[in-house]
């Protein structure tokens, strides 16, 4: 039983990886496209940004106000 739930896991990752990879491999000049906000051209239209630089921003107000 706990073979079988093994092999079953290990066939569903080896096909997430398959799918994963169609558009890397079938694309021409295919890659992942990037994950981080920044790189989000509708994150920065929002005026959303990373975490870091949102603490680094307030941070660099609160220097400011002393």
């Amino acid at each position: 039983m706990i073979l079988q739930t093994v092999i079953l896991s290990v066939v569903i990752v080896a096909i997430g990886m398959i799918l994963l990879l169609v558009k890397v491999i079938l694309k021409k000049n295919g890659e992942f496209a990037s994950q981080h906000i920044h790189d989000s051209e509708a994150m920065r239209e929002r005026g959303i940004h990373c975490v870091i630089d949102q603490d680094r921003e307030e941070r660099n107000k609160a220097k400011l106000k002393q």
